[in-house]
């Protein structure tokens, strides 16, 4: 008896049966320009110094820091996303050296920028929390609360600062009611209206932040609950995207990026300007930790984790890996 009828007419494995035909269909793809690499510069060393929790990933020297930001361009990077990690006896409760026109943070800015000028879009991190001899990412109130009015004044300074050392992107990380719409003001008070903000928008209370602690030198006890935003919440993510935009962002930004891809896509559906998101160091650390176990495939879980973040609506990726996969991509990899 003639069978034909029983088989399937539609078969979506027509577009799956060589590598060919799937690169041709794919929906999403990395790009090297979509990448942004952060970098830990720190003061007082003249040899990069190794981050255990994060394997691959150092504090750098300023010589090395140059030599990343090369090594970067030349892979097709966009961005570095820079953090100073000062000497712990430069730490104080206002983290006065974030808004040292000498501190490590914007002498790195400065190296940066004499190495490979505009070819490289430089951002820096704005917050205090490498700076403060607490760990929080403002000044403390009498009782030991943050007290986010007086973080503000604080970061206005600091972004005056990294923007006259030749910043293209401030990052203001802390997550202090009110934050892009001072530093907007700050900015353009000194004639730096070209600076862009990249606002850390939606950031996340995590786990996931561990071994950035390490890789900063944070001085933190306790946690940061009272100021970052609570897991459960995403209608809350929703009202600081509106805040921020009203009060200039340029571009936003969901941190973590892999546990909240539900919130990165609906911030992606709800803006009309670049969205980026940032891939943790606990991401990173989840996977080398896995791969050096022989648990997973390194390469594939990196390429894996990255398409989710942009599938999800992410322009731009903060990534450790973000050299090294721009290398890979640009060899077909």
């Amino acid at each position: 008896m003639n069978s034909y009828g029983s088989f399937p007419g539609a078969r979506p494995r027509r577009l799956r049966t060589t590598p060919a035909m799937r690169r041709m269909v794919a929906e999403t793809r990395l790009h090297p320009a979509d990448l942004i690499l952060p970098a830990f510069v720190r003061e007082g060393v003249t040899e990069p110094v190794p981050i255990q929790a994060m394997p691959g990933v150092v504090q750098h020297s300023r010589d090395t820091l140059r030599k990343a930001a090369v090594e970067a361009v030349s892979a097709g990077v966009s961005g570095i996303m820079l953090f100073g990690v000062p000497e712990d006896a430069k730490k104080d409760a206002a983290g006065t050296a974030g808004t040292d026109p000498d501190g490590i943070l914007q002498v790195a800015i400065r190296d940066v920028k004499a190495e490979v000028g505009d070819d490289l879009i430089i951002m820096s991190d704005l917050c205090l929390d490498e700076f403060t001899d607490h760990g929080h990412c403002g000044v403390l109130d009498a009782d030991g609360r943050v007290d986010n009015d007086a973080t503000l004044e604080r970061y206005a300074e600091m972004a005056q600062v990294q923007a006259d050392a030749g910043v293209h992107v401030v990052g203001p990380s802390g997550m202090m009611d009110g934050q892009v719409g001072v530093i907007r003001d700050a900015l353009d008070t000194i004639g730096k209206e070209d600076v862009s903000i990249l606002a850390y928008t939606v950031k996340y209370s995590s786990a996931f932040y561990g071994p950035f602690r390490e890789a900063v030198g944070s001085s933190l006890t306790g946690d940061r609950k009272t100021y970052q935003q609570d897991p459960a919440n995403v209608r809350e993510s929703m009202r600081e995207l509106a805040l921020d935009l009203e009060e200039g962002a340029d571009m936003v930004m969901v941190k973590p990026a892999g546990p909240y891809l539900d919130v990165l896509a609906k911030v992606a559906e709800s803006v009309d300007v670049p969205v980026a998101a940032y891939q943790i160091s606990g991401e990173y650390a989840m996977v080398e930790a896995a791969a050096e176990k022989g648990w997973i495939d390194r390469d594939k879980a990196i390429f894996e984790s990255l398409t989710g973040i942009r599938r999800a609506g992410a322009q731009m990726i903060l990534t450790y890996w973000a050299t090294e996969v721009a290398q890979k991509l640009a060899r077909g990899l």
